[in-house]
């Protein structure tokens, strides 16, 4: 599989070593992609074997242990494994052992539910840990095949791709003229992806059968939940659909199956050829922007995404708007508002901006909120300080596009109050600053206090 692409002809997932790959497991990927890319209609046929490899079980623990995460049905946490003697390289000999045995078997999946803003439940399914590191070894291995083929229009779960590129191709889109956007919800994808039509996806690039064998066990691992009373209980998911949203492998899988969508999408037959159209999809959020979108264009979506794929639009939450200055349209996207603001100098004339949008910012509150208790938290103030620093810089890490300065605002506002509140709650002598001094210089001073800032953003 030696390539002829040089290093500048790679992606930048595969020029740079982000991830710290042991140096022969990057240069395989390289391999693999160069291969994959050079020979559209190549189907690889020895890549269990490189799955199983020892060094590559290594690397995937090292992806796992960095990410952390909660354990599964078997309760084994990444900490346990890695406080006990020999914890960590028991682990990797015996998934080394079963792998090339061919004896490997998944535990189940453990669902868990996490509250979304609109109040309704979204299911979680976690593998256990070591599921989560044969995943990782796969994804290592099947990845740079997929990527060879996966189109600049998809941006969500690809190494080396990030959101704030498909926000900047939305304010593009929109000053060269692309304003009408129908803005698609796809009704619990995850849950609803056909397993048949998606290992044969996988089965045109793979043609190892033990590959596409373990694929499958993932896909079909029995599911625990506990019952009113906190009991497990175990049930097979829906015959022949679904793969858990929560596994290291289902991301990739997710991303090939809609792939597809978009290959269809730039065909001849195709909005992308006869609306000139063009698709923005981030995982299975997708936009398709247009000068102007006609009846015909969400007809061939429904019949594609319908039809073809199997799969359900949510049509509450499926709408078409036009972003103009005199229409007044918002269009949110990626946990942004994408809108036309008033001009700050009182000009009359509007400005496209994309600002953190108001779910997002409920979300942050209902954390900041969680984190900073008046009644339960007793924590010393320098260790409060620091936990609320973390969610203040994670989420300004994300949401430094565009004008994002009064959310900041409103956002800082929020967490003085909020640690004054605490402060002055906490025992039977009220925390005041020092005479002469101001809350805020109090916190950002005495404890350290990052509030959100803005600086140098990408537009």
């Amino acid at each position: 599989m030696t390539g002829n692409a040089t290093p500048a002809d790679l992606p930048k997932a595969f020029q740079v070593n982000r991830d710290r790959l042991p140096v022969n497991l990057f240069a395989l990927r390289q391999k693999l992609y160069e291969k994959a890319k050079r020979e559209p209609t190549f189907r690889f046929y020895t890549l269990y074997g490189l799955i199983a490899r020892l060094d590559v079980l290594e690397a995937a623990w090292a992806l796992v242990a960095d990410n952390g995460g909660a354990p599964g049905v078997d309760g084994v946490t990444i900490e346990q494994l890695e406080t006990a003697p020999d914890g960590v390289a028991r682990l990797m000999a015996t998934l080394h052992n079963e792998l090339l045995a061919k004896r490997y078997q998944p535990q189940a999946v453990r669902r868990v539910f996490i509250l979304k803003a609109n109040g309704q439940r979204r299911p979680l399914g976690i593998p256990t840990v070591r599921d989560r590191v044969v995943q990782a070894a796969a994804r290592l291995i099947v990845e740079p095949i997929f990527e060879a083929d996966f189109l600049e229009t998809s941006y969500g779960y690809r190494p080396g791709r990030r959101a704030h590129e498909a926000l900047a191709a939305i304010t593009r889109n929109v000053q060269e003229g692309y304003v009408d956007v129908y803005d698609a919800d796809l009704q619990a994808y995850f849950d609803t992806i056909p397993h048949e039509q998606l290992l044969k996806c996988v089965a045109r690039r793979v043609a190892d059968r033990s590959v596409l064998r373990l694929l499958r066990l993932w896909l079909t691992a029995p599911v625990e939940e506990r019952d009113h009373r906190g009991r497990p209980t175990r049930r097979r998911p829906a015959h022949g659909i679904g793969t858990p949203q929560g596994g290291v492998i289902s991301p990739l899988l997710a991303n090939l199956y809609l792939h597809w969508f978009d290959v269809r999408f730039q065909r001849a037959g195709g909005p992308g050829q006869w609306a000139r159209a063009r698709l923005i999809r981030y995982a299975d959020d997708f936009l398709i922007m247009a000068q102007r979108i006609d009846p015909r264009l969400p007809r061939w979506v429904e019949a594609t995404i319908e039809g073809w794929l199997g799969l359900t639009i949510n049509r509450e939450k499926t709408r078409i708007v036009r972003l103009t200055p005199e229409s007044g349209a918002t269009l949110d996207f990626l946990g942004y508002t994408f809108r036309y603001d008033r001009d700050r100098f009182g000009r009359a004339r509007r400005y496209f901006t994309a600002v953190p949008s108001a779910k997002a910012r409920t979300r942050l509150k209902g954390t900041l909120r969680a984190v900073i208790n008046s009644r339960h938290n007793y924590l010393p103030v320098p260790l409060l300080i620091a936990q609320v620093n973390r969610c203040l810089r994670g989420w300004q890490q994300y949401f430094c596009f565009g004008y994002p300065q009064g959310a900041y605002r409103v956002v800082n506002a929020f967490v003085l109050a909020r640690l004054t509140h605490h402060l002055q709650r906490r025992s039977q002598r009220p925390c005041r600053p020092p005479t002469g001094q101001s809350w805020y210089t109090f916190f950002t001073d005495s404890f350290g206090l990052e509030l959100l800032t803005p600086r140098a953003t990408p537009r």
